[in-house]
């Protein structure tokens, strides 16, 4: 395993040089075998080395750990310095195909950006990210993975003692809309241009040469959440905590706190004990990944253009258009979903009624389409049956469906 960190070749200011802190007695719960070949790791490792190196207890030659940097907005309200409070940075690492990956401990102990938490991890969490980002990657939707989990041998206090865990996750970025919210807000214009050049040779090359490399970064990273989030919309996906300190500038699913696939479906549904006000309920997670780029905008202001108010109108100008493209992705993915084409009305309308009627029935959101392909097998539909309570309204759907299935042939 080969490893760099060209992260910390920036200014001291966007990290901290930090060791993990040692744990008593790691033990390997699980190694993601195919996900370690894919990165080039030697299968050959015995699962005690294995422990030690994903417990932070050993660190490889080329690693160099630091904890992040970064700002948020949580819930709406601008918190001016957050940064990787429980985790660390190892390094990246370049797999056998030149492809870069960062790889980060979470549950590592504290740093500076702690704030009074202890910086470990329950077991329970660190078992649930593992196996719900390696469910959403099976599933084709942009994420970070998980490469292994250790129990740490020491107990964690949360209201009651809990073992302890460390997740090894793999991103292609650690990069935050929050990261440059952190330099932006202080108004530090030189990090700022640091920090976007630094995004842009890593992640998007192709920018480097485009008029205004700093719009055209606007514009990719949102057209990556609308590709997301149309992706999490079609699973039935709930974030649970769309901070712009867990939006990924390169478009993967991060930070699997308070989640789930919804069950009974209805847009309202919430999946957090602190959202009280449903802001990232699951019909909300389109506009609210609007609002994170309109914070990435307006920290990109100052780069865009000089002149104030033609900056705000060539950010003003991507910020629109992301309504009416997040639409159609959406839209896109809900139609593929019932065999039809986005393009044609007649295919919406029978996306927008269907899902009315699903709201109607208390339908369960994954099984009525799971039932859904059943039916077109022997037209009876029996299983689909169990999850409406107005069979009449549901088979006038289905006479309409299926004429539109022979009309799109």
């Amino acid at each position: 395993m080969l490893f760099d960190n060209s992260y910390q070749n920036l200014p001291q200011d966007f990290f901290e040089r930090i060791n993990p802190v040692p744990v008593n007695d790691p033990h390997l719960i699980i190694f993601n075998n195919d996900l370690g070949k894919s990165l080039g790791i030697d299968h050959k490792i015995n699962k005690t080395e294995l422990a030690n190196i994903f417990s932070g207890n050993e660190i490889l030659k080329g690693s160099s750990p630091i904890a992040l940097a970064y700002a948020g907005h949580q819930y709406g309200n601008f918190v001016n310095q957050l940064g990787d409070g429980r985790a660390v940075l190892l390094g990246e690492v370049s797999t056998p195909n030149q492809e870069r990956f960062d790889m980060q401990l979470k549950g590592s102990g504290q740093t500076r950006y702690s704030r009074q938490g202890d910086g470990r991890s329950p077991l329970g969490p660190v078992i649930r990210e593992y196996v719900v980002s390696e469910a959403m990657n099976a599933l084709g939707i942009p994420t970070t993975r998980s490469l292994a989990a250790v129990t740490t041998g020491e107990k964690v206090f949360r209201e009651v003692f809990l073992p302890g865990g460390i997740l090894t996750r793999i991103a292609k970025s650690h990069i935050r809309v929050g990261t440059f919210e952190y330099f932006a807000a202080q108004k530090n214009i030189e990090n700022l241009k640091t920090l976007a050049d630094y995004t842009i040779k890593r992640h998007f090359p192709s920018l480097k040469d485009a008029t205004n490399s700093y719009l055209s970064l606007l514009e990719i990273v949102s057209d990556r959440q609308i590709e997301l989030i149309s992706k999490w919309m079609g699973v039935g996906f709930i974030h649970g905590v769309m901070n712009t300190d867990n939006t990924s500038i390169v478009g993967e699913t991060i930070d699997y706190g308070p989640c789930a696939f919804m069950d009974e479906y209805n847009p309202s549904t919430v999946f957090s004990s602190i959202d009280a006000h449903g802001r990232y309920a699951f019909g909300n997670q389109p506009l609210i990944a609007q609002w994170n780029m309109a914070c990435f905008a307006n920290s990109l202001l100052v780069l865009i253009d000089k002149d104030t108010e033609k900056a705000t109108a060539k950010a003003q100008k991507v910020i629109n258009n992301f309504p009416n493209k997040m639409g159609e992705a959406v839209m896109n993915v809900m139609c593929k979903k019932i065999g039809l084409d986005s393009s044609k009305k007649d295919s919406q309308e029978l996306v927008k009624k269907l899902l009315n009627l699903m709201l109607k029935n208390k339908s369960d959101y994954t099984l009525s389409f799971r039932y859904l392909s059943g039916f077109i097998k022997d037209k009876r539909g029996d299983l689909l049956k169990t999850q409406f309570i107005d069979q009449k309204e549901l088979s006038n759907w289905l006479k309409d469906w299926d004429e539109e299935i022979e009309n799109q042939n």
